[in-house]
């Protein structure tokens, strides 16, 4: 059969670029096609104890861990009430729409919250968090975005706070949704207290499952405040694990098949080797792409080894540039969103990214660029592939 140039497009599959959901394993798919099981079976118990045991690794944690059947926002929105009372004093920075969003969650649930406001694109420095603490000896809770997707920047020092939470024994809760399993963690070394994620993001799993994992000293506090939620009432969550190894709720079975089978790969390769993949790639990017003259939204030193977040170039037009390059080439990136609507652009470096991802969408974004009247750097692709040497 002969394929002419115009159809060869419905032949080939979408790159999922987007800062999740992201480009999911065949292997990771076919694990959610199987038989139902009964979740009050030996079946269930095996497959979640399981998939408990395993995300405990990718955290670096022993302590409990319960995966929610919600988006990433379910999970971090358990995380605010079942930690959070009124009048609880939380400092949280603030330098886009998800941590704004955190902060809103915060406020809702009654907290007095102190912003550390920093412009979109740059990142509340560790000296400006430890003055907020100088300043408030009576804080409840230091809350973080770890990386906020909608400007690709990224928090660097995860492994200081504690330094400061301990100082009163206030909790050290992250918003990891979608960098866990991208970056270095180790949930107990760093003190961190809670620790929540999306399955859909740097897991390389389908949406529908949201991990959360809480050290004893959270946990108890959880139980010893019961929040007004029934269903995600962590206490609840604990009570069935601890009991049975079940879940108070009827979990999406078929989507913790997929999740376990991630994990499985996430392992097989090693955290270590997955981190190294990870930064390479995001290195790969941030060059091929600055060689074609697309300038990157975050300052350098807070820049997102999993997102990358560029400005727009002068009368580009974001409608046009994202439908081009998905239309004529099938490969998909996130526009921005907010105040950054049209400004700029944002693509996925996570999950089972490789050389082939990255060449494939700086090759593409190359092309549609050349096709919209744009002058770019023809040796932009050799600049990413000498970067992915290491790989």
């Amino acid at each position: 059969m002969v394929i002419n140039f115009r159809e060869w497009r419905i032949y080939l599959e979408y790159l999922v670029m987007l800062p999740g959901p992201t480009n999911v394993p065949e292997r990771v798919t076919r694990a959610m096609f199987t038989h139902m099981i009964n979740h009050r079976s030996k079946d269930f118990v095996k497959l979640y104890a399981d998939v408990v045991e395993k995300t405990q690794k990718v955290f670096d944690t022993t302590g409990d861990v319960v995966a929610l059947s919600a988006s990433g926002t379910g999970a971090v929105e358990a995380s605010v009430v079942n930690m959070i009372k009124k009048g609880d004093k939380v400092i949280i920075p603030v330098n886009g729409e998800f941590s704004s969003r955190l902060a809103t969650m915060l406020e809702w649930a009654g907290a007095s919250v102190i912003k550390l406001q920093t412009p979109f694109g740059q990142n509340a420095s560790f000296d400006q968090v430890k003055e907020a603490f100088d300043n408030n000896k009576d804080v409840k809770a230091f809350y973080v975005v770890w990386n906020e997707t909608s400007t690709g920047t990224m928090v660097k020092y995860l492994d200081k706070v504690s330094s400061l939470t301990a100082r009163n024994d206030s909790f050290f809760v992250v918003d990891g949704v979608s960098i866990v399993g991208g970056e270095e963690l180790h949930m107990d070394k760093w003190g961190i207290d809670v620790c929540v994620t999306g399955a859909q993001k740097a897991l390389a799993a389908p949406p529908g499952i949201s991990p959360i994992a809480v050290s004893p000293k959270a946990k108890k506090h959880m139980i010893a405040n019961e929040p007004p939620t029934f269903y995600f009432n962590m206490k609840r969550y604990f009570k069935y694990y601890d009991e049975n190894k079940e879940t108070p709720f009827t979990p999406a079975i078929p989507l913790l098949y997929a999740y376990k089978e991630a994990l499985d790969m996430i392992l097989e390769e090693g955290m270590d080797k997955r981190v190294h993949r990870h930064r390479v790639c995001s290195d790969a990017f941030y060059s091929g792409l600055s060689a074609l003259g697309l300038t990157p939204f975050a300052k350098e030193d807070a820049r997102s080894t999993v997102v990358i977040a560029l400005n727009y170039l002068q009368g580009l037009d974001d409608k046009t540039f994202r439908g081009t390059l998905s239309e004529k080439f099938r490969v998909l990136v996130a526009g921005g969103f907010g105040e950054l609507k049209g400004k700029v652009f944002r693509v996925g470096c996570m999950g089972e990214v490789s050389k082939y991802h990255v060449m494939r969408t700086i090759s593409a974004i190359h092309s549609t660029l050349d096709m919209m009247g744009y002058k770019t750097n023809p040796e932009a692709l050799k600049v990413a592939e000498e970067k992915l040497k290491t790989l």
